[in-house]
């Protein structure tokens, strides 16, 4: 991990470094000294990103001239030129321009827990940009945590059971209660849906009704490639119905069958997990998240792999787009435990 003495000693003419108060060292946050046109300071940028990113997990860009759609892609791309799309989605999102989306579209009142993206299927994007064209009124915040940490503090018999076992996500799509499975895969050819998911090992079930079930086991937990740190890395607790409100949890149950859920989690080998394990692994997250409020222009950059994400219910308009990068791969020899 990234301290003081180390940005100290790291000293750049166009760029001043630091991080908020706090005991962890998340996000690093970097700012122009005096000259902040981006075309100047973009080389200096992306040192920094290749000095500093695998080491703290997120670094903020603050107080940068990134004032449009069109500022925050060029510095995506002067860092991370080859931008992912959304792919096997999981929620509401637009289209902006070129690969940049908007961010989730959930209701403001919502909270949406810390999680890594992607991290329900065993392919994701290494990287991850944020970009806040305009701050809420109130909240809004995006809460963030070290993987890493996160995987150290969760119980050790908690960890054992997931290594053991795996994560199985079991998805219905449509029938009103989440996203339609033509959004999901971008297609409405099922020959195709039925192609990416034999790709991806996803066992697909074909209902009556002419829409679809999908059971997935991916990692709980995963190695990173580059720094070979081990990380809590799936989306059990996010995935389980037990992450909805109560009333909304109720509501559901008494329309559909368990085994219709919209999304549910389960042991790898599809046994229940217990709702203990599942508040303690939300505990966990709670303990670590670390928040900070948006600034207009604000551009947060993750390591998908060793920093978690989410979003504070809010009040006002809010905006704020995101980017992904740099393909990774469950499959390749080494990335998972």
């Amino acid at each position: 991990m990234i301290s003081s003495s180390d940005i100290t000693s790291m000293a750049s003419p166009l760029l001043a470094k630091s991080f908020f108060p706090s005991d962890r060292r998340l996000p690093l946050v970097v700012s122009p000294t005096g000259e902040r046109k981006l075309e100047i300071v973009e080389a200096a940028l992306r040192d920094e990103v290749q000095a500093h990113l695998s080491k703290v997990g997120g670094i903020l860009f603050r107080g940068f001239p990134v004032d449009s759609t069109e500022a925050f892609e060029r510095l995506v791309k002067s860092v991370t030129p080859d931008l992912l799309g959304y792919e096997f989605r999981s929620t509401p999102r637009s289209h902006v321009n070129n690969r940049i989306y908007t961010s989730t579209e959930y209701p403001a009142h919502q909270h949406i827990p810390l999680h890594n993206e992607n991290a329900y299927t065993t392919e994701w994007p290494m990287k991850i940009w944020f970009y806040c064209a305009q701050s809420a009124q109130e909240g809004g915040m995006t809460p963030i945590a070290d993987s890493r940490e996160v995987f150290n503090r969760m119980p050790a018999k908690i960890k054992d059971r997931f290594t053991e076992k795996r994560v199985m996500y079991v998805r219905n799509y449509g029938n009103g209660l989440d996203l339609p499975w033509q959004k999901v895969f971008n297609t409405s050819n099922r020959t195709e849906v039925d192609q990416f998911c034999k790709r991806a090992g996803i066992q697909q079930e074909w209902k009556e009704d002419g829409e679809l079930r999908t059971r997935h086991v991916c990692q709980a937990i995963a190695v990173h490639p580059k720094t070979r740190e081990t990380v809590w890395f799936n989306q059990a607790h996010l995935f389980h119905v037990s992450n909805l409100e109560p009333s909304v949890q109720e509501s559901l149950l008494a329309v559909v069958a368990e085994e219709d859920l919209p999304r549910q989690t389960y042991y790898g080998d599809g046994t229940p997990i217990e709702d203990s394990v599942l508040e303690d692994i939300r505990e966990v997250y709670r303990t670590v998240a670390v928040q900070f409020p948006w600034q207009d222009g604000d551009v947060m950059l993750l390591d998908n792999m060793l920093a978690a994400h989410g979003r504070t219910p809010f009040k006002g308009p809010r905006k704020v787009l995101v980017a992904m990068a740099e393909p990774c791969s469950a499959t390749r020899e080494g990335r998972l435990v």
